[in-house]
């Protein structure tokens, strides 16, 4: 998730109007080769202003390579959407149906990864073919929305389920769902009500340049540094502290930007 520094970093539709990847000329294959493909989705990537740093770094260049790959598989980006959310709730069910151990925090971090890069590889193939749809942008957001939640129930269960930590902890995946379910909401929220008043969008303001500064400040809040931390969910000892250290990160980075929303808010016209 850049403009809310976690899950919300990467939108899979584009809005409909988002300058699509540049065609080829007229007379050349329909189906370029996936270096050509590549260099075409490269052009086109969405401004980095207040992306996370793994977002950044990592997530786009690997979605990218998704987008490529479907974009020569035929594949749309609805079926790409779907393939993101069938990787997540793979990793979320084995949380909470699966006592842990290390191959199974393996096996749950690689299908969060795998499921936040091919959340942004649908946007990416949607620029490729031409600009992304309402329906297509509806059912992106609906799948970040389950995934924002369900997540930290999923560790909740499986903590409560599988280990004996102490019962207090159990509030830090449920705080961190109330954390992240609002983040997701107000960052929505914030977009709807600028374009409704004519104020500049995200989308605006990401295309400007962007330093490195906040992508580093606002990585103990990306969504990719929290997939990666369930390598350690078969240490249990260690990765309950590591969770509540990027719960309180999350739930910090909500607080200050709550007041920031609420004052843009306010210089908005009535």
């Amino acid at each position: 998730m850049d403009g809310s520094g976690n899950a919300l970093a990467e939108v899979g539709e584009v809005h409909p109007g988002t300058t699509a990847v540049p065609a080829p000329h007229a007379g050349t294959t329909p189906s370029p080769g996936l270096r050509t493909t590549l260099r075409r989705l490269s052009a086109a990537q969405k401004g980095a202003a207040g992306a996370p740093l793994y977002s950044r770094f990592v997530n786009r260049p690997l979605g990218r390579l998704f987008a490529a790959l479907a974009h020569s598989a035929g594949l749309t980006p609805n079926a790409v959407t779907a393939l993101s959310a069938t990787a997540t709730a793979t990793g979320v069910a084995l949380l909470a149906l699966v006592s842990p151990s290390v191959p199974m925090g393996l096996a749950v971090a690689a299908c969060l990864v795998v499921g936040y890069a091919l959340d942004a590889a649908d946007g990416q193939l949607a620029r490729l073919r031409g600009g992304g749809s309402p329906a297509g942008e509806w059912l992106d957001h609906m799948v970040d929305a389950a995934k924002a939640s369900s997540l930290h129930l999923a560790v909740l269960v499986g903590l409560y389920r599988f280990t004996d930590v102490d019962g207090a902890w159990l509030l830090v995946p449920l705080g961190y769902c109330v954390v992240d379910a609002v983040t997701y909401f107000g960052t929505m929220l914030n977009e709807a009500l600028r374009a409704q008043h004519g104020a500049p969008t995200r989308a605006a303001r990401t295309s400007q340049p962007a330093g490195i500064g906040r992508s580093v400040l606002t990585l103990p809040t990306d969504y990719g540094l929290l997939a990666c931390t369930f390598v350690l969910f078969g240490w249990t000892g260690l990765f309950v502290p590591v969770y509540t250290v990027l719960f309180l990160a999350a739930a910090g980075f909500l607080a200050l930007a709550s007041v920031k929303w609420y004052r843009e808010m306010g210089r908005l016209p009535r």
